[in-house]
């Protein structure tokens, strides 16, 4: 069974909830970018935390088949990328999302936040 974009957006960042990360977004890119589909964006405590987050969402989608095209940044942990093609997760440290401001750059992407409450 194949897993659509959307729902690979969704369940990884559902993972990233799961391990506490915030702030989760998912961009919808369809209409904007020929690059990728979705970016999931989200925030994690420190390094050691964003880590935890990644190796999550890597290690739960593996076991469903998806593996991971690219990542980057495990070494300095302040924005950790990983690259499922359809999907890219953007696992970030509060001030340089505040830096990079994704969500200001794809401005006009349609936008889903997703909290904790969504799943009760």
């Amino acid at each position: 069974m194949r897993i659509t974009p959307r729902r690979l957006a969704e369940l990884a960042g559902r993972l990233a909830l799961a391990k506490k990360a915030f702030n989760v977004k998912i961009l919808d890119l369809r209409k904007l970018s020929a690059v990728t589909d979705f970016f999931v964006i989200c925030s994690a405590q420190v390094d050691i935390h964003a880590k935890a987050v990644a190796n999550s969402i890597l290690e739960n989608l593996g076991e469903k088949g998806v593996k991971v095209w690219h990542d980057e940044g495990y070494q300095t942990s302040r924005w950790i990328l990983l690259d499922y093609v359809d999907v890219v997760v953007h696992i970030f440290l509060k001030e340089t999302r505040e830096f990079y401001a994704l969500e200001k750059l794809w401005g006009d992407a349609k936008v889903v936040e997703l909290s904790d409450e969504e799943e009760n």
